[in-house]
């Protein structure tokens, strides 16, 4: 990025993983990771595993653990480069049908990965893991993953059915979400006598007219509407096989497959879910005082939800580097270094164009090297976005020396360092802002905030409604509608003007189109807990860094409650979140009363 002109943004540089999807040296590792899997598959048949095996020895057993993992580690690291590489090709041009095709070719491999995966969980169902802990340094050094998977053995189903379930996820949830991703990006949009994709028409919504705020929104939704039958029927598929899984393997509900996979206590949701049902009255308040700002009476109409407020600052790529940067230090050597090594080493595609994905992501590519995805605007919240992925960097690079199997996150540790450095940031502006910047400032922070408490709490309670509904018949686009209505009134509430909700935000969201349920409210648990962190660090900043990267490091290793109870916290406890809403509900109430 360094050697990118002032007035240009930068894109990211992939050329020293491969030269190309086509390139004979990404051809040759793919390659390379087919037959190494036929190998370990191989050495699995050796070992009779997932069959009924004839028990052998706790020193044979140890050893053949050893050597498993050690595998799996060399699998998974081969296989996080090349998926990298191929997603992060495709989500900088969704054109590029080269890279779509070798993104396809990659899922009979990473199947393969899957089968080897499923298989040494059911061997390990039926090992002592005291005995391979006390054999094996190398297991030891696993314990928390193997003992989940022990504990989890009985979620298995038979290996026939666990390899058919791998073999067919591809051509299932796999197409599905690749269906959605694929047309959703290059979805035309007629707007103002001409055509955009979706993302530029959604990107509006950010613009300081009202006018094309309000013609943007009228000129999404009326897409949507018109090209909502592919969409809905990926959603249907997507959820329908999905909770089939999930009862085959014996789970209660979807929701607790989620809550097991996201590594924590269905005890630790309930009491964050309640937490933020109490803020929502206090919350919409931001709303509706923006609404006011903003020259309406009553609520937010949903057209001006993203509107800049005030004047602002206009913020270059360079200043915002710069000034994380400067933020970052003064927290820690290791994080300030990280963000500069990002910014020489070209990691970092900022540049909006067609064909680009929406939105933005952190990819851990290999080590702890990242590529980052954003698609930068002037404006404080872009330099919000840029310090929240660079803090995904920074656990990555936490992570740096750690194995492959213990690199494996939940989703609601995954964005602890991310919302912890995009806090530091915020805090940081909010304290050198001019008396006229502050609100403006203040504005920018809680749309974020209030984005992954209220909204994502409407999202979660869509998601549940829909897994309930799509087990008895398929949802219409208007059923989807209604309930994604639904949700929005019971969170928003009063904060939004009178049938002010966006009824298709359930086709403009990605995450319900994984094959990962649930994939919301991790969000609101990473700001909520990386909030209390912060509270932590305010009051004790000695040595706090330090401890902070042990969490980061060891967060693929540990659950959340237990790293939690490290720095004294207890995720269980209602009080806890309790006090990390309070911080959001200072800021409305500053917000409030600069607008008055």
């Amino acid at each position: 990025m360094s050697a990118t002109p002032a007035t240009a943004l930068p894109r990211w540089d992939t050329a020293q993983y491969f030269p190309g999807v086509s390139s004979p040296e990404f051809n040759r590792s793919l390659s390379d990771l087919a037959t190494a899997l036929l190998s370990a598959e191989a050495s699995f048949d050796d070992m009779r595993v997932g069959e009924s095996d004839a028990s052998p020895t706790d020193e044979r057993s140890a050893e053949f653990a050893t050597r498993t993992l050690i595998l799996l580690n060399g699998l998974m690291g081969r296989a996080r480069l090349l998926r990298g590489y191929a997603s992060c090709t495709v989500s900088a041009d969704s054109k590029d049908l080269a890279a779509a095709a070798k993104q396809s070719e990659l899922a009979g491999p990473l199947s393969s990965l899957t089968r080897l995966h499923a298989r040494f969980a059911a061997w390990i169902a039926t090992r002592n893991i005291g005995t391979l802990l006390e054999h094996s340094s190398v297991c030891r050094e696993h314990a928390y993953f193997l003992q989940r998977l022990k504990d989890n053995a009985s979620k298995l189903l038979p290996k026939g059915e666990e390899e058919l379930l791998a073999d067919l996820y591809d051509s299932t949830c796999g197409a599905w979400g690749r269906l959605y991703g694929r047309f959703t990006s290059r979805l035309p949009v007629p707007y103002e006598g001409r055509t955009m994709t979706m993302s530029q028409v959604r990107a509006l919504a950010y613009d300081a007219d009202p006018e094309v705020r309000r013609t943007a929104f009228e000129a999404e939704t009326k897409a949507w509407s018109a090209h909502s039958l592919p969409v809905a029927a990926s959603i249907n598929s997507v959820k329908a096989m999905t909770s089939v899984v999930a009862k085959r393997r014996g789970w209660e509900s979807l929701l607790d497959e989620a809550v097991e996979g996201a590594s924590i206590r269905r005890s630790t949701l309930d009491a964050m879910t309640a937490a933020v049902d109490e803020s929502l009255p206090s919350l919409r308040r931001y709303f509706k005082a923006k609404a006011r700002a903003l020259g309406h009476s009553g609520g937010l109409p949903w057209p001006d939800l993203f509107a800049p407020w005030g004047e602002g600052e206009a913020w270059s790529y360079q200043r915002a580097v710069s000034f994380v940067c400067e933020k970052f230090s003064g927290f820690s050597p290791r994080l300030e270094d990280l963000a500069r090594r990002a910014d020489a080493e070209s990691w970092v595609d900022a540049e909006p164009r067609d064909g680009k994905v929406d939105g933005a992501f952190c990819s851990g590519i290999r080590g702890g090297e990242s590529l980052i995805l954003m698609n930068f605007k002037a404006s404080f919240g872009s330099v919000a976005t840029l310090a929240h992925e660079l803090g995904h960097a920074y656990h990555n690079v936490c992570l740096d020396g750690k194995t492959e199997i213990q690199r494996i996150l939940p989703m609601t540790l995954a964005e602890t360092a991310s919302i912890f450095c995009e806090t530091i940031v915020k805090r940081a502006a909010l304290a050198e802002a001019a008396v006229e910047d502050r609100a403006s400032v203040l504005e920018a922070s809680l749309q974020g905030q209030l984005q992954i408490v209220v909204d994502i709490a409407s999202r979660f309670r869509f998601e549940k409604e829909v897994v309930e509904k799509r087990a008895g018949a398929e949802l219409s686009a208007d059923d989807l509608c209604d309930a994604m209505a639904r949700a929005q009134a019971e969170t928003y509430g009063d904060g939004l003007a009178e049938g002010g909700g966006h009824p298709f935000m359930w086709a403009a969201k990605p995450h319900y189109y994984s094959g990962r349920a649930f994939y919301n409210f991790p969000y609101t648990f990473g700001l909520l807990f990386a909030l209390g962190l912060y509270q932590k660090y305010e009051r004790e900043p000695a040595g706090f860094a330090e401890r902070f990267e042990g969490l980061l490091a060891s967060s693929g290793s540990a659950s959340a409650e237990d790293l939690a109870a490290g720095f004294g916290i207890d995720i269980s406890d209602v009080g806890f979140w309790r006090g990390s809403l309070a911080q959001i509900v200072r800021d409305v109430d500053e917000f409030e009363a600069a607008v008055a």
